[in-house]
């Protein structure tokens, strides 16, 4: 029973923790748009993920032999 003691005090802290964090993330606008990254998946934006300038070694290799 002394355990009790210790633990309601604690427990009652730890659920201030929580509604302190979950509010500060409320006032930030981190749940501001839910539907917006589930939509942003399906768009088609693989030319973006394409490094650009950078050229592959075959490349680079064919064109040493054009030149040669």
């Amino acid at each position: 029973m002394e355990i009790f003691i210790v633990m309601v005090p604690f427990s009652i802290i730890l659920i201030v923790i929580a509604v302190l964090v979950f509010a500060k993330a409320v006032k930030s606008g981190q749940f501001d748009d839910l539907e917006g990254p589930a939509h942003r998946i399906l768009y088609d934006d693989d030319q973006d993920m394409i490094p650009v300038g950078k050229e592959s070694k075959k490349t680079e290799q064919k064109k040493s032999e054009e030149r040669s």
